[in-house]
């Protein structure tokens, strides 16, 4: 096994630092999820943190790590009230993105289990975690399906394996630590709320920073042992700060004063249930024995919002998280004037927190400028480190910047705001897929509805009882059956097959000519174009989006889990010039070729939002309409957002869909409680355009 890096050779990341030894001090605090761009040390400083943890007692030969002094009861590998006790170094599991379900929670051997009724259960990654850390690199990428038994699984603190009718569950309460970067895309809400505590990470921008990473990068890679040995004196004494602040936890008093700072926090950013309260205590109440003290203190509130807040606060999947630093203290100061409203001295001793009615008060003096907070801005100073995550404070407008080929009509004008996002209408492509998991359309999965059996291709998985039964029924007499058991087997087993959903890709195809470009209008389209962001962000699918205007087309975007960096793109795209929609269907029909060869199992959706018209060249109109028969002719499911408006209706969109073989929709139609019409499957070859006008 090689070195790891030590944790305390790391360089910077003063907030990643300390969220990982809180959670050290403190498991309760519910683990820790370090978002920033590649290239950060996230995983070293994860993978460095397990070195740190104390050692864990375990009932000897327990495959499920029970506790000596609390053992479970249903441990598969009990009783153990006759086993001895010995001790181990803490673990740190790593969860691939691409592990199978029996890798995570086990697997049972159901033709064993059907044919002896024997529970023989190989255990998973959640049993070799239990009371140690699960590490998920890129934790944004895991499949869904995994996601829930995650979700399950620390929500109950165990895990249970179920394959028709015979069932193991053992204990699997575990840290849970995940890295990723946010390019890639972003979490499911759930899955983001059980991350205890959440911190941006960045590369340093200081040159002798820089020069520091460096230099010890890469005298780790000459020589890890040596290195790691020169940092062995200060590894040893973090493990003894971590030993003592643990020893000091069940000491600390989270006062009343202290108590209201957090609720009324928690209450000031609007944030869902009461997750967020109980995180911040246990995250204030680690800081406090971190630091050595037995009161929680208006710092440690303080900072334990920064930690426990930002990703909670979220109200729409396009905000950045980030919390408004001055709206923080402003909160922390109104709570503590409600908490001391009437001491009639003027003696307000800062150090005065006595168990007199304030508990563990807050001084009075200055909790916004307490020194750990230098940390906290000196992480997030990318991107994401805007305060105000909503629309009020958006950057207006960057300049636009040129797009390839120089318009040849009306001038370029800047971009638009878009609208509100809204709702849409449900858009799946028609037919059965087997691409990866999602929320669009219908594929044959793991998961889902059971619609059929066949025989195992490999590990059998999800068992279909009655058809195994009804295969071996009929051999029982030839294989000599004399008792009242099944005499089964491997040729017998049956696979359910199942029915779920699966994600696409969904390829945007944005009119950016100076026919769209009236700004009411515009501004009407980005908001579909967003509001059809937002569904793919919630349904899983992968994004690409291809703009055109002047002269010809461009990739704005290539296929990507980011639809975040999508909804960029979009925000900043200027418009004008003429309409060269030929190039702008050659293009995504390109962007499509490349595409499967890359993935081959994800079916594509393109989506075309566009008026219709086609300017500029020779034959513009025809060379469309060719390049509109080349997503027929592959059977590529689209749908065609007609943003045409006025009275006279040209129905340019309509034909345009008709070509494509595909369907039109209005920007009105597109909204999900329109009652205009009703859009469900995107028809592929046989559909002529639904609406004309």
């Amino acid at each position: 096994m090689s070195t790891p890096y030590p944790f305390t050779a790391l360089v910077g990341q003063d907030d990643l630092r300390l969220a990982l030894l809180l959670n050290a001090v403190s498991p309760a605090v519910g683990g820790v999820l370090v978002r920033g761009e590649k290239g950060t040390a996230k995983s070293t400083a994860v993978r460095a943190l397990s070195a740190l943890l104390p050692e864990v007692p375990v009932v000897a030969g327990c495959r499920f790590s029970c506790d000596p002094a609390a053992a479970d009861p249903d441990c598969p590998d009990g009783p153990h009230e006759s086993a001895g006790a010995t001790a181990r170094p803490a673990r740190m599991v790593e969860l691939p993105v691409g592990a199978s379900e029996d890798r995570l929670v086990g697997a049972l051997d159901i033709e064993r289990a059907l044919a002896e009724g024997v529970k023989a259960f190989e255990p998973g990654l959640l049993a070799d975690a239990h009371r140690g850390i699960l590490y998920v690199d890129e934790v944004n990428l895991l499949h869904d399906h995994l996601v829930d038994l995650l979700l399950d699984a620390a929500a109950m603190g165990a895990s249970y394996v179920e394959r028709e009718g015979v069932s193991v569950r053992h204990a699997a309460r575990f840290l849970l630590v995940g890295t990723m970067n946010p390019e890639e895309g972003e979490l499911r809400p759930q899955l983001l709320d059980r991350f205890g505590l959440t911190v941006e990470v960045a590369a340093s921008r200081e040159t002798d920073q820089r020069v520091e990473v460096v230099r010890r990068r890469l005298a780790y890679d000459d020589d890890p042992e040596g290195f790691a040995g020169r940092w062995s004196e200060d590894e040893s004494a973090l493990r003894d700060r971590v030993v003592a602040a643990r020893a000091l936890l069940p000491q600390v008093v989270l006062g009343d004063g202290a108590l209201r700072q957090i609720a009324a926090t928690c209450a000031a950013f609007e944030v869902d249930g009461m997750r967020a309260d109980i995180v911040m205590a246990r995250t204030a109440t680690a800081l406090a024995a971190w630091a050595g003290r037995t009161d929680v203190l208006s710092e440690d509130v303080r900072q334990a919002a920064l930690l426990a807040l930002p990703h909670r606060r979220r109200r729409n999947p396009f905000d950045a998280p980030g919390l408004d630093e001055d709206k923080l203290d402003e909160t922390l100061e109104d709570a503590r004037e409600d908490e001391e409203p009437e001491p009639p001295e003027g003696d307000d001793d800062p150090d005065g927190g006595g168990p007199d009615g304030g508990g563990g008060q807050p001084p009075a003096g200055n909790g916004p400028d307490s020194p750990e907070l230098p940390a906290q801005d000196q992480g997030p100073d990318a991107p994401n480190a805007e305060d105000t995550p909503g629309t009020d404070d958006a950057p207006a407008p960057e300049e636009p910047a040129p797009t390839a080929g120089a318009p040849s009509g009306p001038g370029e004008q800047q971009a638009v705001r878009a609208a509100e996002p809204f709702r849409t209408k449900m858009l799946s492509v028609p037919g059965i897929g087997e691409g990866a998991a999602g929320r669009r359309s219908r594929a044959r999965t793991e998961h889902g509805r059971t619609t059929g059996s066949r025989r195992p291709r490999g590990a059998l998985t999800k068992l279909h009882l009655a058809a195994t039964v009804q295969a071996a029924a009929p051999h029982q007499k030839a294989r000599g059956r004399s008792g009242a058991g099944l005499v089964v087997r491997r040729d017998d087993l049956r696979q359910a097959t199942r029915e779920g959903r699966e994600g696409n890709l969904v390829l945007f195809v944005v009119d950016a000519s100076g026919s769209m470009a009236a700004r009411q209008r515009m501004s009407a389209v980005k908001g579909a174009v967003l509001s059809l962001l937002l569904d793919a962000y919630q349904r899983r699918d992968k994004v690409g989006l291809v703009t055109f205007r002047g002269a010809e087309a461009e990739v704005a975007l290539p296929p990507t889990s980011s639809v975040d960096a999508a909804a960029a793109r979009l925000e900043t795209l200027p418009t004008g010039g003429r309409t060269p929609l030929a190039a702008g269907l050659l293009k995504a029909h390109d962007v499509l070729r490349v595409e499967r060869l890359r993935d081959a199992a994800r079916r594509p959706l393109v989506v075309v939002v566009t008026d219709g018209r086609a300017t500029g060249g020779v034959e513009p109109v025809a060379r469309a309409g060719r390049a509109a028969r080349l997503f027929a002719a592959d059977g590529v499911a689209s749908v065609v957002v007609d943003c045409e408006s006025g009275y006279v209706r040209l129905g340019l969109a309509g034909q345009l869909a008709g070509e494509l073989g595909g369907t039109v929709v209005t920007l009105d139609e597109l909204r999900a409680d329109s009652i205009a019409g009703l859009v469900k499957d995107v028809q592929g070859m046989n559909s002529p355009s639904r609406r004309a006008a």
